[in-house]
């Protein structure tokens, strides 16, 4: 099994870059890309839906980026010990109907020892926007990497 640097146990700074290439990932919205940073076993809790490895994490991420159109997220390092990292996170989307949410999150992620997170359980809350009141627009840019985000 190839290792998914960086590995735990995490720094403050490989902390960081664990969640800065997370953020990267998933705004690349390609499912099986994303998939590649979980273990084969990886068990998740996605809002009310659990999940148990890379197929079923496919399956969900697909599902997830079929409705959820023009997504586009910043995460934000919390806290780590060890081998684990828990995140903030916020994105912006709209649906088939063209309304927009900014989404709010929290993530708690555990690793094994090749990288690979092997548990994720986000709870997310999604609040109406008007396009107007839009702050995300694609990926961040690499000037704006590991800077904070306001909370509204």
């Amino acid at each position: 099994m190839a290792d998914r640097p960086p590995l735990p146990p995490f720094t403050r700074e490989t902390a960081a870059q664990k969640v800065q290439a997370a953020e990267d990932a998933w705004n690349t919205r390609d499912p099986h890309k994303v998939s590649l940073a979980y273990s084969e076993d990886s068990v998740w809790r996605n809002r009310d839906t659990f999940v148990k490895g890379r197929a079923e994490i496919v399956e969900l991420l697909t599902a997830k980026w079929q409705r959820e159109l023009d997504y586009a997220l910043r995460k934000d390092l919390w806290a780590f010990d060890g081998n684990r990292i828990a995140v903030r996170f916020q994105y912006e989307c709209h649906d088939a109907d063209g309304q927009w949410y900014r989404s709010y999150g929290n993530e708690l992620w555990e690793f094994d020892e090749h990288g690979l997170m092997t548990r994720r359980e986000a709870s997310i809350n999604d609040v109406p926007i008007e396009e107007k009141e839009r702050r995300i627009h694609g990926p961040r840019p690499e000037a704006e990497r590991g800077r904070s985000f306001p909370l509204q």
